[in-house]
């Protein structure tokens, strides 16, 4: 799907919409302790075509955790895919089978994170040094699912001070050879000691050269590319060299910049922020009838109106008003309202 088209979705799982992995350009990352449900509702509202992920869940957790919690989703999120952290291959392969049977329309293999613990448990970007492993974990990740959803990894460019761009692409052909449906390359190194995982998102330089070499040399390799992309302008100027573009920290901190990209790559009206609010009310409304607090929903629409008149207000408003016991969507109306009259002045 180019830049522009309309194709609907396609629908498999259950009749849930989904989109074929040549037709992905627009996703969000997923962020540790940030992307929720109730954060995917709200992206889902800023750009009706892009795919959701949710945080990294390790296949230990889906296998024995709280399904309830861990695998939390509202239908209105699809397409949503959930990223899996671990490296044994019959685990991840029943981690899988359990995320089918929950609705998931995508399951990720996590092989970038450089978290401490990550290493610790040697899953994450470590596992880029160790390809073979990973291609096993997918091929029976995919031998899991058996056709109803695609497997796929995320990956950095390698570990610590790599810098030989045919192992980089050596690991890729691993993991397209094992059968991952596509690859998201996040233009950095990660580095396993000395940086923290926020150094590791900023300090190590990004590469996207990389990612753009691997998609003239494997065109037939559908390529995402991730990491650094902030603006509207950059994003689709990586399009005329790769396939599809997923952002991180931009689409929490300043969500309109997602929507903003869900119209310049899909066309349709561009909506303005409280509109966009507004069409997130219904949810809002559901999950305080079923005893949610406002506070756990608020948190992610903070950066609605970044950099606008009345945006500190408006998140002012927001974080003082939710401790109170019963907030509710009052509080949403008070602060659209004071930031309205910011606006108009």
């Amino acid at each position: 799907m180019a830049r522009g088209d309309r194709d609907g979705p396609v629908c498999d799982n259950g009749g849930m919409p989904s989109i074929p992995a040549n037709a992905i350009r627009l996703s969000v990352a997923p962020m540790m302790d940030w992307t929720d449900s109730h954060c995917r509702a709200f992206h889902r509202v800023l750009a009706p075509d892009a795919r959701l992920y949710t945080e990294m869940v390790h296949a230990n957790a889906v296998i024995h955790g709280d399904r309830s919690h861990l695998l939390a989703m509202d239908p209105s999120e699809h397409p949503v895919a959930i990223q899996l952290g671990g490296s044994d291959p019959a685990l991840l392969a029943q981690a899988a089978r359990i995320c089918v049977e929950h609705g998931f329309d995508e399951v990720n293999l996590n092989c970038g994170c450089p978290s401490d613990r990550v290493q610790a448990g040697r899953f994450g970007a470590c596992l880029m040094r160790e390809p073979a492993l990973v291609a096993n974990c997918v091929r029976a990740m995919v031998d899991a699912v058996d056709g109803a959803i695609p497997v796929t990894v995320k990956c950095r460019l390698g570990v610590d001070d790599d810098d030989d761009y045919g192992a980089f692409r050596d690991f890729v052909d691993g993991m397209d050879a094992a059968g991952s449906a596509f690859i998201v390359v996040h233009a950095r190194n990660a580095w396993l000691k000395g940086l923290s995982p926020k150094e590791n998102r900023e300090v190590p330089p990004l590469r996207y050269d990389w990612g753009y070499r691997l998609k003239r040399e494997r065109p037939g390799m559908t390529v995402l590319l991730n990491g650094g992309i902030t603006e509207v302008d950059a994003a689709l100027a990586h399009l005329d060299h790769v396939d599809g573009v997923m952002l991180g920290r931009a689409a929490y901190h300043d969500p309109y910049t997602l929507h903003r990209l869900q119209v310049a790559m899909f066309g349709g009206e561009l909506r303005d922020r409280e509109a966009l609010l507004r069409a997130y009310f219904p949810y809002v409304e559901r999950q305080l009838e079923r005893g949610v607090a406002l506070k756990h929903i608020t948190r992610h629409v903070l950066g609605l109106f970044h950099g606008q008149p009345g945006g500190r207000l408006f998140r002012q408003i927001l974080s003082e008003g939710v401790v109170r016991t019963n907030a509710g969507i009052g509080l949403l109306e008070d602060a659209l309202a004071v930031t309205k009259r910011s606006l108009a002045a």
